[in-house]
Protein backbone atom coordinates (compact mmCIF):
# COMPACT_ATOMS: atom_id res chain seq x y z
CA UNK A 1 0.00 0.00 0.00
CA UNK A 2 1.28 3.13 -0.99
CA UNK A 3 1.24 6.44 1.20
CA UNK A 4 -1.18 9.33 0.09
CA UNK A 5 -0.75 12.76 -0.68
CA UNK A 6 -2.51 13.59 2.99
CA UNK A 7 -0.15 10.53 4.38
CA UNK A 8 3.07 12.09 3.28
CA UNK A 9 2.01 15.47 4.65
CA UNK A 10 1.12 14.25 8.10
CA UNK A 11 4.72 12.55 8.18
CA UNK A 12 6.13 15.50 7.00
CA UNK A 13 4.18 18.06 9.68
CA UNK A 14 5.12 15.33 12.54
CA UNK A 15 9.01 15.30 11.60
CA UNK A 16 8.92 19.21 12.11
CA UNK A 17 7.29 19.03 15.35
CA UNK A 18 10.20 17.18 16.52
CA UNK A 19 11.93 19.11 19.30
CA UNK A 20 15.70 18.25 20.08
CA UNK A 21 16.78 17.98 23.52
CA UNK A 22 20.31 17.46 24.69
CA UNK A 23 20.58 15.10 27.55
CA UNK A 24 23.01 13.01 29.54
CA UNK A 25 23.36 9.09 29.52
CA UNK A 26 21.59 8.83 33.16
CA UNK A 27 18.28 10.94 32.25
CA UNK A 28 14.95 8.93 32.20
CA UNK A 29 14.12 10.47 28.63
CA UNK A 30 17.73 7.93 27.65
CA UNK A 31 15.85 4.69 28.77
CA UNK A 32 13.35 4.54 25.72
CA UNK A 33 16.41 4.58 23.35
CA UNK A 34 18.71 2.40 25.63
CA UNK A 35 16.17 -0.21 25.88
CA UNK A 36 14.33 -0.52 22.56
CA UNK A 37 18.23 -0.41 21.03
CA UNK A 38 18.56 -3.18 23.07
CA UNK A 39 15.60 -5.34 22.04
CA UNK A 40 16.33 -4.48 18.16
CA UNK A 41 20.22 -5.45 18.42
CA UNK A 42 19.51 -8.81 20.43
CA UNK A 43 16.74 -9.68 17.91
CA UNK A 44 19.18 -9.26 15.03
CA UNK A 45 22.51 -10.68 16.93
CA UNK A 46 20.83 -13.23 19.18
CA UNK A 47 22.27 -11.68 22.29
CA UNK A 48 20.21 -11.38 25.22
CA UNK A 49 18.77 -7.51 25.75
CA UNK A 50 20.14 -7.41 28.78
CA UNK A 51 23.38 -8.17 27.61
CA UNK A 52 23.23 -5.73 25.03
CA UNK A 53 22.23 -3.07 27.51
CA UNK A 54 24.80 -3.45 29.14
CA UNK A 55 26.78 -3.09 26.28
CA UNK A 56 24.97 -0.15 25.24
CA UNK A 57 25.86 1.45 29.16
CA UNK A 58 29.22 0.46 29.15
CA UNK A 59 30.20 3.90 27.21
CA UNK A 60 31.14 6.47 29.88
CA UNK A 61 28.28 8.92 29.68
CA UNK A 62 30.76 11.81 29.29
CA UNK A 63 32.08 10.77 25.90
CA UNK A 64 28.45 11.96 24.53
CA UNK A 65 28.56 15.52 26.84
CA UNK A 66 30.06 18.61 25.32
CA UNK A 67 32.74 19.68 24.22
CA UNK A 68 33.51 16.43 22.42
CA UNK A 69 29.96 14.59 22.17
CA UNK A 70 26.83 15.15 22.57
CA UNK A 71 23.53 12.39 23.49
CA UNK A 72 20.25 14.41 21.67
CA UNK A 73 16.59 12.74 22.01
CA UNK A 74 14.05 14.18 19.56
CA UNK A 75 10.40 14.11 21.10
CA UNK A 76 6.74 14.86 19.44
CA UNK A 77 4.28 15.98 21.71
CA UNK A 78 6.64 15.25 24.53
CA UNK A 79 7.22 11.78 24.00
CA UNK A 80 10.72 10.68 22.67
CA UNK A 81 10.31 9.27 19.33
CA UNK A 82 13.91 9.12 17.99
CA UNK A 83 17.78 10.05 19.23
CA UNK A 84 21.32 9.54 18.84
CA UNK A 85 24.55 10.50 19.89
CA UNK A 86 28.20 11.15 18.93
CA UNK A 87 31.59 11.42 20.71
CA UNK A 88 34.72 12.62 19.38
CA UNK A 89 36.67 10.02 17.05
CA UNK A 90 39.63 11.99 16.60
CA UNK A 91 40.39 15.43 16.26
CA UNK A 92 38.47 16.34 13.26
CA UNK A 93 36.22 13.36 13.58
CA UNK A 94 32.86 13.16 15.54
CA UNK A 95 31.45 9.19 15.60
CA UNK A 96 27.58 8.44 15.53
CA UNK A 97 26.46 6.39 17.81
CA UNK A 98 23.15 4.90 18.68
CA UNK A 99 20.94 6.27 15.88
CA UNK A 100 17.28 4.97 16.85
CA UNK A 101 13.72 5.72 16.09
CA UNK A 102 10.95 4.12 17.68
CA UNK A 103 9.58 1.02 16.26
CA UNK A 104 5.96 2.50 16.18
CA UNK A 105 7.73 5.68 14.74
CA UNK A 106 9.33 4.21 11.71
CA UNK A 107 8.66 5.64 8.01
CA UNK A 108 8.17 9.21 9.53
CA UNK A 109 11.75 10.67 8.72
CA UNK A 110 12.57 11.12 12.48
CA UNK A 111 15.90 9.05 11.72
CA UNK A 112 16.74 11.87 8.53
CA UNK A 113 16.26 14.48 11.43
CA UNK A 114 17.96 13.03 13.95
CA UNK A 115 21.16 12.36 11.47
CA UNK A 116 20.95 16.02 10.32
CA UNK A 117 20.66 17.92 13.68
CA UNK A 118 23.56 15.35 14.88
CA UNK A 119 25.52 16.55 12.04
CA UNK A 120 24.83 20.35 12.65
CA UNK A 121 25.87 20.24 15.93
CA UNK A 122 29.20 18.03 15.41
CA UNK A 123 30.01 20.56 12.44
CA UNK A 124 29.14 23.76 14.97
CA UNK A 125 31.57 22.30 17.17
CA UNK A 126 34.18 22.53 14.72
CA UNK A 127 33.92 18.74 13.59
CA UNK A 128 34.87 18.63 10.03
CA UNK A 129 33.99 14.63 9.29
CA UNK A 130 31.68 12.71 10.67
CA UNK A 131 32.23 8.28 10.82
CA UNK A 132 30.23 5.93 12.00
CA UNK A 133 29.40 1.58 11.80
CA UNK A 134 26.92 -0.25 11.32
CA UNK A 135 25.83 -3.60 11.86
CA UNK A 136 25.30 -6.21 8.91
CA UNK A 137 22.16 -7.18 10.00
CA UNK A 138 20.78 -3.55 9.56
CA UNK A 139 19.84 -3.04 5.82
CA UNK A 140 17.74 0.01 7.50
CA UNK A 141 20.28 1.74 8.63
CA UNK A 142 22.34 1.06 5.57
CA UNK A 143 19.92 2.84 3.56
CA UNK A 144 19.73 5.24 6.01
CA UNK A 145 23.01 6.69 5.86
CA UNK A 146 23.22 6.72 2.22
CA UNK A 147 20.31 8.67 1.62
CA UNK A 148 21.71 11.30 3.68
CA UNK A 149 25.24 11.13 1.62
CA UNK A 150 27.59 9.16 3.36
CA UNK A 151 30.18 7.35 1.94
CA UNK A 152 30.40 3.45 2.68
CA UNK A 153 34.36 2.61 3.18
CA UNK A 154 33.60 -0.78 2.41
CA UNK A 155 33.11 -2.82 -0.45
CA UNK A 156 29.56 -2.91 -1.46
CA UNK A 157 29.80 -5.80 -3.72
CA UNK A 158 30.83 -8.33 -1.42
CA UNK A 159 27.77 -9.89 0.94
CA UNK A 160 27.18 -8.26 4.05
CA UNK A 161 27.48 -10.72 6.12
CA UNK A 162 30.78 -11.35 4.85
CA UNK A 163 31.72 -7.89 5.52
CA UNK A 164 31.05 -7.33 9.19
CA UNK A 165 31.37 -3.84 10.41
CA UNK A 166 29.99 -1.51 8.02
CA UNK A 167 32.36 1.76 8.07
CA UNK A 168 30.52 5.44 6.38
CA UNK A 169 31.81 8.72 6.51
CA UNK A 170 31.08 11.75 5.36
CA UNK A 171 32.44 15.19 4.71
CA UNK A 172 30.82 18.16 6.49
CA UNK A 173 30.63 21.33 4.27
Amino acid sequence: MSATFDDNASIAADAARLQFVRIEQDDPLATPLLQELALEYASRYGRSPGEQYRELKSYPGEEFEPPGGVLLVALCGGVPVAGGAYRQYDEDTAELKRIWTAQSERGRGFGKRVVAELERSARERGYSRVYLTTGSNQPEAVALYLAAGYTPLYDRSLPSKTVGSHPFEKRLG
